[in-house]
């Protein structure tokens, strides 16, 4: 199937062809049809299978771009990811020529400086729920016309507090307005609170809960003392292009930064620590390649689409198998092949063996010699592949 036979612009698809994208995903051949036909959907697939297109094609297509009123709002969890969809908006205006605004909304940004960009009437939002609704009591954001609203990462916004501030955000708008929720993941919790939000909701599911294939998955055995000697060496033997490495905490997180910078690797950090001009100038280093490894806590792993990522190092496994599904899903995109690789201590192999059961994944086992010689073995293990590996 081709773009044009699922009801966008013609200038749109001109705009993805100077992107190089020429053929739509599982997941846009089907979602996009349902989302121009207006009701209420729910949009989950493999990471890094087009959910963003999938719903930012059909949405800008059934813009009014000669009204000055807002028809859309995205709300997402992360700067990270909001930023990602407004670089995509401003990607497909300037390509399509079609003249539509959209703006960021942000809750850790001037909000001076957002009333400003308010005046010139974006079609289109995204930001995240907190300051909208800030906004909105402040009779600052006028959502009287809005008739789409995107909750992306929806298994993990609708919970908490999160969940109470867009209850309030849609309570301001029309009833009529149509909802669609997007995830990797798709959960007995959230899809609870949708179909509460949503009763005549159309499901739209393709592989979600899974990885895709290009994906190897191995797993280093470390103590804590030793996995920061064990992840220097092996990105020294690996030497990725771009490569992100995991932690639960902020200070592990700084701590790793150090000594990889101490073996002249360059590095960046991204998490709770970090202010959000340098969140944006460490992002924007990783991308255009001027760092080798970023150095993450959890809250980059949703969305976060950086082409070139070959190698994830967990440091720290996640104790939830959805989230190490998000932290694994930042490579393997766009058919490039990418590797997993966890060090993890005797105790956390439970948690890796769990992976495996609830991801319908298989992990390879290895150990490094003396003289830098990776062996991998199955699950029973039993050695299968011994040599010098350098996992590009």
């Amino acid at each position: 199937m081709k773009f044009n036979e699922l009801g966008i612009l013609p200038e749109l698809e001109t705009a993805l062809t100077k992107e190089s994208i020429t053929q739509p995903t599982q997941i846009q051949e089907i979602g996009m049809p349902a989302i121009m036909d207006g009701g209420d959907i729910f949009i989950s697939s493999e990471t890094g299978s087009g959910k963003t297109l999938a719903y930012l094609l059909p949405l800008i297509s059934k813009l009014d771009i000669k009204s000055k009123n807002l028809q859309v709002v995205i709300i997402t969890p992360t700067y990270e990811l909001c930023s990602q969809i407004q670089d995509e908006l401003v990607t497909l205006n300037q390509n399509s020529g079609l003249g539509f605004r959209s703006t960021m909304i942000i809750g850790s940004a001037s909000t001076k400086r957002q009333l400003e960009k308010l005046k010139k009437k974006p079609h289109v939002i995204v930001g995240s729920a907190g300051r909208i609704f800030e906004l909105i009591k402040m009779k600052k954001l006028k959502v009287h016309a809005v008739n789409s609203v995107v909750i992306d990462e929806a298994d993990r916004m609708l919970f908490g507090n999160d969940l109470d501030v867009i209850k309030d955000i849609l309570s301001a708008m029309l009833k009529e307005r149509q909802l669609i929720y997007v995830s990797a993941t798709n959960q007995p919790e959230s899809n609870e609170l949708i179909a509460s939000l949503s009763p005549n909701l159309v499901n739209i599911h393709t592989k979600s809960n899974t990885l895709v294939d290009d994906i190897d998955h191995i797993c280093f055995t470390a103590s804590g003392n030793d996995k920061i000697t064990f992840l220097r060496r092996i990105i020294k033997s690996c030497d990725p292009e771009r490569g992100i490495v995991f932690t639960h905490k902020n200070e592990t997180a700084i701590l790793i930064a150090e000594k990889l910078r101490e073996r002249k690797m360059s590095v960046g950090e991204l998490h709770g620590e970090c202010d959000k001009q340098t969140r944006v100038n460490t992002i924007k280093s990783f991308r255009n390649g001027k760092l080798q490894i970023l150095v993450a806590s959890d809250m980059v792993a949703r969305g976060l689409d950086i082409k070139g990522v070959s190698h994830i190092f967990n440091i720290d496994p996640p104790s939830k198998s959805k989230d190490y599904l998000h932290r694994a899903g930042r490579t393997g995109r766009a058919g490039v092949h990418g590797y997993c690789i966890s060090i993890v201590s005797g105790e956390e192999q439970k948690i890796v063996r769990r992976y495996e059961r609830e991801l319908d994944i298989k992990f390879s086992q290895a150990i490094i010699t003396k003289d830098n010689t990776f062996i991998l073995k199955d699950s029973n293990g039993r050695s299968y592949e011994e040599k010098n590996i350098t996992f590009n």
